[in-house]
């Protein structure tokens, strides 16, 4: 039971009242018994909010940034009307928009009520419960209850950098015979002959068909489809690190969704591994219609776990699942110690059966501060920031000596990894080396 204020207000008019006419000790009983009644029979009155049916509907999944709106449908079943307040209770990162609502709902009848969210996290969140207080006639008192109405939305990583998608489906039309190239090496395929033009590569020359023609042809290659992109990302404590607005993690499935996007275009299977001490998430077999919803489901739940790496786990279990020759992208911090401790000296037996492409996330306020000289403490900080960087470099220098060239490295800012990493694999793909 809640008084409610106006219970407060009336109390005190029939003080007034009573007071006045009655001496002061029997007056405060009658006033007592008379606000007592009141309550009484106003609760009794009051709507019931334990037999209410509550049901959920509406969206499932949104995005991270948008706007998503779940409906709470309310039916009373009771004789009697239920008018009050209801509170729709999620955690803070679910963003509600207004959790407290309006209630009237007649007996029989049924109210629909719109929740709005705007999720400030990714995974999955969930509602807590639905608590109603329900008003008698005169609102001195209140009924009260809660119900535990199940309903989670999921929230998907954003994809920021789709942006970037049609310049590099403009590219990957390019190499995929729309427009003639004359590259050729182990990921390419025979296309098609044409005349010899100023310019063309005269080791493309076909001289066979051009002893049939009048004119010099030359073959024309393109790159083969139906390679194997894996896509792994690293979440143990180094993806946790805060680079601008998000997490290293956070850049890192922004820039495998942007690659995957173009890759399960060119005709390439793509799938994904999430792994830091163990497998945290999969996506194998997707067709290219299915891939991105599979992946972005994949993803929304995962955070990093605040453990080390174990790289020869990893590597161990990459090589159990790819049997043919695949392009491996591994997203992962480039910090020098776990990068010369951890993944160097385990990384040969992948090497020596597929390509790596290494991508990692650099801190832009570390390049800034290495440009710092106005006083002498900012000159300290850019000596401290000339090592770190110089320490980076190093450990880079030495992941792309591994394997004879089978180690590709990008290191680039959060809005510069995205497209510098689908640009490194249309790279490969156009030299004929996936």
């Amino acid at each position: 039971m809640a008084l409610t204020g106006r219970a407060g207000l009336l109390a005190l008019l029939g003080a007034l009242v009573v007071g006045l006419a009655l001496p002061s000790a029997a007056g405060v009983l009658a006033v007592s018994g008379v606000v007592l009644l009141a309550v009484l029979v106003d609760l009794l009155l009051a709507g019931n909010v334990r037999a209410l049916g509550l049901s959920r509907s509406g969206d499932t999944a949104v995005r991270l940034g948008e706007t998503v709106e779940v409906r709470l449908a309310v039916h009373n079943p009771g004789g009697r009307t239920v008018r009050g307040l209801l509170r729709d209770a999620w955690p803070p990162s679910a963003g509600v928009l207004g959790d407290r609502h309006a209630l009237t709902v007649r007996p029989g009848q049924r109210q629909v009520v719109a929740v709005a969210l705007r999720p400030t996290r990714r995974g999955d969140r969930r509602a807590h419960r639905v608590t109603v207080r329900s008003v008698g006639p005169l609102g001195l008192a209140a009924r009260q209850g809660s119900h535990s109405v199940p309903w989670a939305v999921r929230v998907l990583p954003p994809f920021h950098s789709r942006r970037h998608l049609p310049g590099r489906l403009e590219r990957l039309r390019e190499l995929d015979g729309r427009r003639a190239t004359l590259i050729r090496g182990q990921g390419t395929e025979f296309d098609s002959l044409r005349e010899y033009v100023i310019g063309d590569d005269v080791r493309s020359i076909d001289w066979r068909a051009t002893a049939r023609s009048p004119e010099t042809m030359v073959r024309t290659w393109r790159p083969e489809r139906d390679r194997h992109v894996l896509l792994v990302l690293d979440t143990a404590r180094t993806a946790a690190a805060r680079i601008g607005d998000g997490t290293r993690l956070d850049t890192a499935m922004d820039a495998a969704l942007l690659l995957a996007a173009v890759a399960s275009r060119a005709g390439d299977q793509v799938d994904l591994l999430a792994y830091d001490r163990g497998v945290r998430a999969s996506v194998q077999g997707a067709s290219s219609a299915e891939l991105l919803p599979a992946l972005v489901n994949a993803m929304a739940p995962l955070e990093p776990e605040l453990v080390e790496s174990d790289a020869r786990g990893m590597v161990h279990e990459l090589l159990r699942r790819i049997r043919r020759r695949s392009l491996v992208v591994l997203l992962t911090g480039l910090d020098p110690a776990p990068l010369e401790q951890g993944l160097l000296p385990v990384l040969a037996p992948l090497t020596s059966r597929h390509q790596l492409l290494v991508a990692g996330v650099s801190d832009p306020k570390v390049a800034r501060m290495a440009r710092g000289r106005g006083d002498a403490e900012a000159v300290y900080a850019a000596a401290a920031a000339e090592r770190t960087l110089a320490e980076r470099r190093h450990a880079i220098a030495l992941l792309s000596r591994q394997g004879g060239g089978a180690v590709e490295v990008v290191d680039a800012t959060p809005d510069e990894l995205p497209p510098a990493l689908t640009d490194r694999y249309l790279d490969l793909k156009a030299a004929g080396r996936l």
